[in-house]
């Protein structure tokens, strides 16, 4: 289904019965679920299993195109959501999947289409970029903080005092709740920000330098270990 959004437009939490491959051929979508946050650029895709109630919030404008999956074809790309990388191949099938009508021919190209997309979601890589979500109410707070203010640096001793914790708390806390360490977390925020940066047209030194970075190569550096490519490979495959 195609569905063209303007920038700051909100879809209300909501679940659909089958998987849902969510898609943009343009512009930067950020997802949220009760167990974690992902902004979805062109060229990757966020896998939601049936049933996993989310929300979508446009960053720009985006030209939406999903594929909805039937229940038994959705389990074998597992009960968890995931960021996909969407290969030539599979946005092209995707484009032309999209002119087909929804309940297409069973014999015919639709199908065909179809099976192909299906091997292709199976054949996808994941692409490590999630923001998960904790539960406890003392990391709800340093989490919706951090989320809302990236650019602003603050140590974990910092932010035990804020919740009235103590560090090795919080400490152990992030790794029980996100499976990740204080800062592997905060980097996935800053990866997350500076993708919408990017997407809006800011200059890499510039994203780099608000975030913290002693550098853009040292925010390069982190950028390619975790999405593959540098900032500037990313952005001129868009």
């Amino acid at each position: 289904m195609p569905r063209d959004q303007s920038a700051g437009s909100y879809n209300a939490p909501h679940h659909h019965v089958r998987g849902q491959l969510l898609y943009a051929v343009s512009g930067l979508m950020k997802v949220k679920t009760e167990h974690g946050l992902w902004l979805v650029p062109p060229n990757k895709a966020l896998w939601i299993p049936p049933g996993i109630v989310h929300d979508q919030l446009m960053m720009t404008s985006v030209k939406m195109r999903t594929i909805y999956v039937a229940p038994e074809k959705s389990e074998v790309m597992g009960s968890t959501c995931r960021l996909l990388e969407v290969s030539a191949l599979l946005r092209e099938l995707i484009v032309e999947f999209i002119l087909e009508p929804i309940e297409y021919d069973l014999s015919g190209k639709g199908m065909h289409l179809a099976a192909l997309i299906l091997l292709q979601m199976a054949e996808a890589a994941t692409v490590p970029l999630a923001i998960p979500w904790p539960s406890d109410r003392r990391l709800l707070v340093v989490c919706s903080a951090i989320l809302a203010h990236p650019d602003q640096p603050r140590t974990i001793e910092y932010w035990a005092d804020e919740v009235g914790a103590s560090s090795r708390t919080l400490i152990r806390l992030f790794v029980k709740e996100t499976k990740l360490t204080f800062r592997q977390w905060v980097q996935q925020v800053h990866l997350a920000e500076a993708l919408d940066r990017l997407e809006r047209g800011e200059a890499l030194g510039s994203v780099a330098h608000s975030l913290g970075y002693a550098s853009p190569s040292a925010f390069t550096a982190l950028f390619k270990k975790i999405m593959g490519e540098s900032p500037r490979d990313y952005m001129a495959r868009k």
